[in-house]
């Protein structure tokens, strides 16, 4: 398999999903603005939309979108838990929590990743509508789970940790949210996520 990434972005959520399997496979990075790939490939003919991630599962066949591609790896290992069994409320739920992630938080962090300055109303409202799909998140966990779905880590877990950690990088401090502040860090604390945030440079080889 071949994952096509961008340091520190959404993809890193298959990353660490490929880590937690011990999966072999190879990883691309992605300039986005300009469409090119580090091996200087037009990133477009691979994924015409032009975003991360993309995995390359056989010649020809490429998978999109975080949701498709993180529910594709969890179901090669059935029985693992990364993603429930088909069929089941709790795999509804694990899409419940992906939709919510891909469509509601990672698109309220978006005004940080634009590419332009933003301040005054513009930024007041950015941060109210961010500040709200966190709370969503805080009430999830408040009863205690340790996991988005329960006991058990899921590829859920992965993009969500990914997407929340991302409030390091924009000045926003999750100690407003404390239930979520101890999720991600212990998520964080996960010995296939710190792998996988070491190889992408986000933590140095000895915190890792």
């Amino acid at each position: 398999m071949l994952l096509y990434f961008k340091h520190g972005a959404c993809s890193l959520a298959s990353r660490i999903i490929l880590t937690e399997l011990d999966r072999d496979f190879d990883a691309v990075s992605v300039d986005t603005e300009t469409g090119t790939t580090s091996e200087g490939e037009d990133y477009r003919t691979i994924n015409p939309k032009g975003y991360v991630p993309a995995l390359k599962i056989a010649p020809g066949v490429v998978l999109t979108e975080n949701p498709a591609i993180l529910q594709y790896l969890g179901d090669l290992a059935p029985g693992a838990g990364y993603t429930p069994n088909a069929g089941t409320l709790e795999r509804v739920r694990l899409q419940e929590w992906l939709n919510f992630t891909s469509s509601e938080l990672h698109k309220a962090f978006s005004p940080w990743f634009s590419g332009r300055p933003f301040e005054g109303e513009e930024r007041a409202r950015a941060e109210t509508r961010l500040f709200r799909r966190i709370d969503d998140v805080e009430a999830a966990l408040k009863d205690g789970r340790p996991y988005i779905l329960g006991t058990t880590f899921t590829v859920a877990d992965s993009y969500l940790f990914v997407v929340l950690n991302w409030s390091n990088f924009i000045g926003v401090a999750l100690g407003r949210w404390p239930v979520v502040a101890a999720y991600v860090a212990r998520i964080a604390a996960r010995p296939a996520v710190r792998k996988a945030l070491t190889a992408e440079g986000l933590i140095s080889d000895e915190a890792a």
